[in-house]
């Protein structure tokens, strides 16, 4: 059962009912538990995991069961995909892993999700970087306005970066893998054709996509997806920072008029599938392997999805007749010059901390160099 197992166990018991099924997506919060609750209760989880071994025979036998907070709904293909990674693992372990799913932030919320899986509150989870800006600094250069052509090159980059630079920012936590999606476009209420068009626009935005909206002469509104949906119906904000694919996966296709491909400045966000250290570590060397042979399938596994949501997220817009806005090369121009010097500050400003800013970014570039050239 291990020591998430008997916890959630033990809260469901004070309240009235066990779990009854290892897979279904739920809400530990719903069932009335609350953080200090859960704090003051570890000492009886340990009695009561020291009493299942005691008790139940082999603890060995007893599958491995880890929970799994994502903050993408249920429905959306990159939540499809973790889920499809959860069963790969419990497949290939022969049941001595069990990955329990909650998804839609239902666990918790997508900018805690990274510090719920630090302090155990979910064993694995998934996230974006740029949701705790200012947490992992090296990292935003992921997210740098490079133009970035798809979701395929953005994943395998951000991995090769990961690799290759092992930052220290994400060394509280085992790295499954990242991925990234497509090339980020601007969704607006009202046309934009021109950079003088953005003026004034209060857009959403998140982590550097801040930035690039503040260069592009909008005003940035920091705001995770789940919240963009009605920002945008009650005019809160009048356009949104994000892949196409955002547009049918979230349903903010509904809400918006205009789709503006600015992907001659494509940003990406790129998101971490991260473990906890002790969770980790508790495993046995042969599951850690599975872990790692799945996870390092599933980058490709990832990249064809975000690429293959970005084509049905432009034909959901096209459905829906909203239009499309191409910009022209002399305008592109103008989009990218307005855009360098975000790049500029990242590298100053990784600097100024000792960090290797300038190398990451060069790096990315010319990865993306050998993309374009294939």
């Amino acid at each position: 059962m291990g020591f998430h197992g008997a916890f959630l166990s033990i809260m469901a018991a004070e309240n009235g009912a066990l779990p009854t099924a290892t897979h279904t997506k739920g809400n530990a919060m719903s069932q009335g538990i609350s953080y200090m609750r859960m704090a003051t209760r570890l000492s009886l989880v340990a009695v009561m995991a020291l009493g299942l071994t005691a008790c139940g025979g082999d603890r060995a036998e007893r599958p491995i069961q880890l929970s799994y907070s994502i903050f993408f709904p249920p429905t959306h293909i990159q939540c499809e995909q973790a889920e499809a990674w959860a069963r790969e693992i419990e497949e290939r372990t022969d049941g001595r892993v069990e990955i329990t799913i909650y998804a839609g932030g239902s666990l918790t919320r997508a900018p805690q999700v990274y510090e719920g899986v630090v302090n155990g509150i979910s064993d694995i989870g998934m996230s974006c970087f740029a949701y705790t800006r200012g947490q992992f600094p090296l990292l935003e250069g992921l997210d740098l306005p490079v133009g970035y052509p798809d979701g395929m090159s953005a994943t395998r980059i951000a991995n090769d970066m990961i690799q290759k630079y092992q930052p220290e920012e994400v060394a509280d936590t085992r790295v499954l893998y990242v991925h990234a999606h497509g090339p980020g476009i601007l969704a607006t209420r009202r046309p934009v054709e021109t950079l003088e068009d953005v003026e004034g626009l209060m857009i959403r935005a998140t982590g550097l996509s801040a930035k690039v909206a503040e260069s592009l002469g909008g005003t940035p509104v920091a705001m995770d997806q789940p919240d963009a949906y009605e920002a945008l119906q009650r005019g809160v904000v009048d356009a949104t920072l994000c892949p196409i694919e955002t547009l049918k996966g979230w349903r903010q296709g509904e809400v918006i008029d205009y789709v503006v491909d600015t992907s001659c400045v494509g940003y990406t966000t790129s998101m971490f599938v991260v473990m906890n250290l002790d969770a980790w570590n508790q495993l046995p060397a042969d599951i850690q392997q599975i872990f790692e042979e799945v996870s390092d399938e599933w980058i490709e596994k990832h990249g064809e999805a975000w690429d293959q949501a970005d084509r049905e997220g432009r034909e959901f817009v096209e459905e829906l007749g909203k239009d499309i806005i191409e910009l022209d090369e002399a305008e592109q121009a103008r989009w990218r010059a307005r855009v360098e010097p975000v790049l500029a500050e990242y590298t100053t400003r990784m600097s100024e901390r000792g960090l290797p800013g300038e190398s990451f970014l060069e790096d990315i570039q010319a990865k993306l160099d050998e993309y374009r050239s294939q």
